[in-house]
């Protein structure tokens, strides 16, 4: 069990108390708990959303606690995953259904099939396990909108995507020109009726209440 952690994201320890104030941290670990429950259909967007809505408004760890209490643990981020085997094709098909997450430490495939129609799809690389320099996604999507969020050293080439009746919006940070390109996505395929967005991630909530810009892994 020493390569776990609790589901709200703390390590259990002799003489803690139920009624620990939660820091921003804290709630910020059992977002990201809530949000991989999601992304493996454990969650529905509904019930994501409601969750969400009280871990980030929670006082205590008991509150937060209760939240992930139905969900399986997460394994540690201590390096837990740097081991992990990258797969080498991995399909989603996904038709009229809630939103496709891949966020937190999730291992990057070497080729993404993405057959999806009218759902949401958000493939967040801010934590991703990168354990080679290119994914290539093929893209069969219609409707809505693919999102991906980048960190320095993350780069998308869209020039190879049919766009019908679509757009693409880049939103980037300003980036350090010596920082190396770790890994390339490339998007083929066609993308008809929504927006393809690549962003940086979102402030949390403790960076907006200090007015911080997001911080970025230094690499895997």
């Amino acid at each position: 069990m020493s390569g776990e952690i609790s589901p709200a994201g703390k390590r259990p320890g002799p003489g803690s108390s139920p009624e620990l104030r939660a820091s921003h941290a804290d709630r910020d670990r059992v977002v990201d708990v809530l949000r991989i429950a999601a992304g493996d259909g454990l969650l529905t967007a509904d019930e994501l959303d409601e969750r969400l809505e009280v871990a980030l408004s929670a006082r205590t760890l008991s509150e937060l606690a209760g939240l992930t209490a139905d969900l399986p643990p997460v394994p540690a981020t201590g390096g837990g995953m740097a081991g992990a085997e990258a797969k080498d094709v991995v399909r989603i098909e996904q038709v009229h259904s809630g939103s496709v997450e891949r966020v937190g430490r999730w291992v990057v495939p070497r080729r993404l099939e993405l057959a999806v129609t009218y759902c949401q799809v958000t493939l967040d690389f801010t934590d991703a396990v990168i354990t080679h320099d290119t994914l290539r996604i093929d893209v069969e999507m219609t409707g809505k909108t693919l999102t991906l969020v980048t960190r320095p050293g993350v780069v998308v080439d869209t020039d190879a995507l049919r766009l019908i009746h679509s757009s693409v919006k880049y939103r980037q940070t300003p980036a350090n020109p010596h920082t190396p390109v770790t890994l390339r996505v490339e998007l083929v395929g066609q993308k008809a009726h929504g927006r393809v967005v690549v962003r940086p991630p979102r402030r949390t909530l403790a960076q907006w209440l200090l007015r911080r810009p997001p911080s970025h892994p230094a690499g895997d």
